[in-house]
Formats: C-alpha cells, sequence, structure tokens
C-alpha cells in the first residue's frame, strides 16, 4: 500500500478499543470507528473506503467493498459469514489466543468436582471438626490416572490435553482433520471413533465450532455410550450436544455429571435475561452451570487484542496474515 491505508474498528467489541489499537499498531494507518447506535449509513459511507475492518456482524445493505482486504474478527466463531459475503481476495481472520484460559477454566472445573474444596470449606466453616466423617476416613477423587477425551482437538483440546497430562491423565482424542497423533495424546481418531472414545472417556471435553456436521453430534444414542460415571464438559457450542438429550441423561443420573459454559438460549434485544435452556437444569445437583464465562480473563483479552493488531500491521507490510478462515468470492 502506498497511501495511508484506514481501518474501520466498527461495533461495541471494537470501537472502543480505538486508542489502544492506535498505540499497539507499528504501522500507519487512518483509524475510523462505528458503532450500533449510530446511522447504518454512516458505517456504509466508512467501509466504502476501508482498507480492513474489525468487527463483527453489521446487518444493512453494505456498499460495494473496493477497497477491502482483511474482514478481521476479534473472536473464534465466524458460522455467519460465508466467502460470498465480503468481496474477491479479502481475507476473513478469525482470533484465538483463549486456549489457555479456557483450558484453565477446564482443569479447575474437573478438580473441583473431584475433590470437593469448596463445600469441604463450607462445611468446616459451619460445624467445625464434627461437621463429617474423620479425617482418616474422609475422601475425594482424582483426576491421575482417569482418561480425558478430546472431541475437537484444536487450539483449547491442545491446551487442556497439555493440562491434563501433567496431572497424570490418559488423554484420547477425535477430530474432523486427520493427523499423525501427537504427544501426548495416547490416540487420535476421526469422528468415526466416537463411540470407542465415548466408552473410554471419563471425561469428555466438547471443544467444537457449531457446523452443520457438528449441530447435535453428542445425541441421546452418543449419551448412553458414555460411562455411567463420566463427565460432560462443554466448552464450545451448545448446540453440539442435543438439548433435551443431556437434560434427560443428567436428570436420569444415566452418567455422571456436566459441566456446562455454553448454552442454547442467549440474552438478545427481544430477552435481555432468557433461562439458557428450556429444560430446568438449574434444578439439578450433577451440573456446574457458568455463563459462557471461561475465557473470559484479562490476560485473555491482551493476547487476543495483541493479535488483532499484529494481522492489521502483516496486512499493511504485505506479509501473510493468520487465522485465515477463507478468502471472498463475493
Amino acid at each position: 500500500m502506498t497511501d495511508k491505508p484506514t481501518l474501520l474498528l466498527a461495533g461495541p467489541i471494537a470501537a472502543p478499543r480505538v486508542d489502544w489499537m492506535a498505540e499497539a499498531l507499528q504501522t500507519d494507518w487512518n483509524i475510523l470507528t462505528w458503532t450500533e447506535d449510530k446511522p447504518f449509513e454512516e458505517f456504509a459511507a466508512h467501509v466504502a473506503r476501508t482498507d480492513a475492518i474489525v468487527g463483527g456482524r453489521v446487518e444493512g445493505s453494505w456498499p460495494a467493498l473496493l477497497k477491502l482486504k482483511l474482514y478481521q474478527l476479534p473472536f473464534t466463531g465466524f458460522h455467519w459469514i460465508a466467502p460470498c459475503d465480503v468481496p474477491p481476495g479479502c481475507m476473513v481472520c478469525n482470533t484465538y489466543e483463549h486456549e489457555i484460559a479456557i483450558a484453565e477454566y477446564v482443569l479447575g472445573a474437573m478438580l473441583e468436582r473431584e475433590i470437593g474444596t469448596v463445600a469441604a470449606d463450607r462445611k468446616f466453616r459451619a460445624y467445625g471438626w464434627d461437621g463429617g466423617p474423620s479425617r482418616s476416613e474422609a475422601s475425594h477423587g482424582e483426576l491421575y490416572g482417569k482418561t480425558m477425551g478430546i472431541v475437537g482437538y484444536g487450539h483449547i483440546g491442545v491446551g487442556v490435553v497439555r493440562r491434563a497430562h501433567a496431572f497424570g491423565m490418559h488423554c484420547i482424542a477425535v477430530t474432523r482433520t486427520m493427523r499423525p497423533v501427537p504427544e501426548p495424546l495416547e490416540w487420535l481418531e476421526s469422528v468415526d471413533g466416537l463411540d470407542r472414545f465415548l466408552s473410554e472417556s471419563d471425561y469428555v471435553l466438547m471443544a467444537l465450532p457449531l457446523s452443520d456436521d457438528t449441530h447435535g453430534l453428542i445425541n441421546a444414542t452418543r449419551l448412553a455410550g458414555m460411562k455411567s460415571d463420566a463427565v460432560i464438559v462443554n466448552v464450545g457450542r451448545g448446540l453440539v450436544i442435543d438439548e433435551g438429550a443431556l437434560y434427560s441423561a443428567l436428570a436420569e443420573r444415566r452418567i455422571g455429571g456436566a459441566i456446562i459454559d455454553v448454552w442454547y438460549d442467549y440474552p438478545s434485544d427481544e430477552v435481555e435475561n432468557p433461562a439458557p435452556s428450556r429444560y430446568p437444569f438449574q434444578e439439578l445437583d450433577n451440573i456446574v452451570m457458568t455463563p459462557h464465562c471461561s475465557s473470559h480473563s484479562e490476560a485473555a483479552r491482551v493476547r487476543r487484542w495483541d493479535s488483532v493488531a499484529a494481522n492489521v500491521d502483516r496486512l499493511a507490510r504485505g506479509e501473510p496474515l493468520r487465522n485465515v478462515c477463507f478468502e471472498g468470492i463475493g
């Protein structure tokens, strides 16, 4: 690029980062911002002369994008956008850097399930030494020797396996993209091996994006193939597990439990605080429910935006972009 390029930070996630981006970028950009409380026509005028945009979905009739070379998502999911939605030659890139926070969430939740530190603390505070079995009789579980199964061996799966292996767990995985078995996995198979995988796993981690192939991947039949004391953990997308089948398996105690961070219903303009599911998961005592927060560490945010700025710099320098999802054809 010979002229000073234009960068548009669009939407509630990207626009507030304008000062941060101006400082973080090592290349010279003209930076514009737009948020949904401003007229769409203002966005249309900005994006028509933009070389790169950082943001998510913006509803409306977009103008011709003759200059756009980079559509940088400041998050991971891109199921809502397709190659036909962006002009030829424009690269759509997503952002990771959340795998450390999510992996620590997963291991923390698993350890809490095995050890029960919070319950022990509350009981001891309330009753002292007389609150339960003697120290010699009390016991809790261990992760050591159990099998950690990963469905979807990407950034999150790799981060979880590294930590699970350090606790002495056996680690196995199934993936949609086959490759040689990387250490410390004991085996890696395609999704065709899912039934064997489920029968061997003590913890089953769902770390998949949502697609036509993954929607409802874990259904009643596959839940029935899990160990009776196995725990399913979902940090990917809610809809990869059949909602009703999961509730029934937990309510009827056909599996040991669940740790769920991603859901079936989310706040919207129409409903600000909906129930996360049409089933009363909150009434069950064998599930840990969290509000899609496993990735929300401050350190992860810093890493993520460092990654965004670095990709914008790569575009300005003519260097290969990272985390390319696809190239536009629209």
